[in-house]
């Protein structure tokens, strides 16, 4: 997006005066209503002009409430945005249009991208966000929460591509490793997507991620075979410093002299029994190791 081809409007602040001093004298035209209905002391035409001076009057209160703030327009014109809560006045013929400032939480739809590495993944982000320059959201975007939600889906496929979902090279960050990290890119690439709309996002999270389903089954497969090639690397490094701890200590005892076939024996069988899958069936040798 080419923000030099956009004329940003930006909040002016100030705009709108207090109703109560207004409220008075709507209170006092009407008054003077009542009484000439009852008393008929001026000619109808009076009374008439009275009436629709209390109605034009009544036309130009409006609230704001907290976290709200309402834009002020005269003929097309901006003429500033009034933050100030309770009951506000401006005359009849200016326009106004409210816009909350309220923290927003959505979750987006699950989107199916690829990642870094051209797998296909299901990815789904929870984003809070809210108004922070009303001019802009009401001014300088057609509509501000449809715009939201669309810069949303696309920062969302830009961040997932730049990253693989498991066991990246070098190091680097991963989807399902550093949820923290992709969330936070996730978070200042929106914002700066969303900025021309006036809208200030205050956080991001990852809400799913998985494969898709035409890959799903192989990918698990490879992950259980990553862990049970890792669990045999540890069972494996175990077994061998068992092994070399008893050959020490039958050494160091003199429990039996052992030539380098014997040892070779010894270590393939307690190999054996501390790797495999099974236990150990006991074998009576009634022989020796030479025939």
């Amino acid at each position: 997006m080419n923000e030099k081809s956009i004329n940003k409007t930006g909040e002016i602040p100030g705009a709108g005066g207090s109703g109560g001093l207004w409220l008075l004298i709507l209170l006092a035209l009407v008054a003077a209503i009542i009484a000439v209905l009852v008393t008929r002391s001026v000619l109808g035409f009076a009374a008439i002009a009275l009436g629709l001076a209390a109605l034009f009057l009544l036309c130009g209160f409006y609230t704001v409430q907290p976290n709200q703030a309402v834009a002020i327009t005269v003929f097309g014109n901006y003429k500033g945005s009034d933050r100030t809560t309770g009951l506000r006045w401006v005359p009849f013929w200016y326009g106004r249009k409210k816009v909350s400032l309220r923290v927003r939480n959505v979750t987006s739809e699950t989107l199916k991208v690829n990642d870094q590495r051209g797998n296909p993944v299901e990815i789904a982000a929870n984003v809070v966000w809210r108004v922070a320059d009303s001019a802009q959201a009401l001014f300088d975007v057609d509509d501000y929460v449809a715009f939201v939600n669309i810069q949303i889906e696309t920062a969302l496929r830009e961040t997932a591509r730049q990253y693989a979902y498991d066991h990246a090279d070098d190091g680097q960050p991963t989807l399902r490793d550093d949820a923290e990290i992709v969330g936070e890119r996730l978070k200042n690439d929106l914002a700066k997507r969303v900025e021309v709309a006036g809208v200030t996002i205050d956080e991001t999270h990852l809400m799913h991620l998985a494969y898709a389903p035409e890959i799903a089954g192989a990918m698990l497969k490879r992950q259980q075979a990553e862990a049970v090639i890792a669990a045999r690397h540890k069972i494996v490094a175990g077994a061998v410093g068992m092994v070399e701890m008893a050959l020490e200590q039958l050494s160091e005892r003199g429990v039996v002299d052992l030539d380098e076939e014997r040892k070779a024996a010894m270590v393939s069988n307690l190999l054996v029994v501390l790797c495999a899958d099974r236990e150990a069936q006991p074998v009576v040798n009634t022989g020796t190791l030479y025939g």
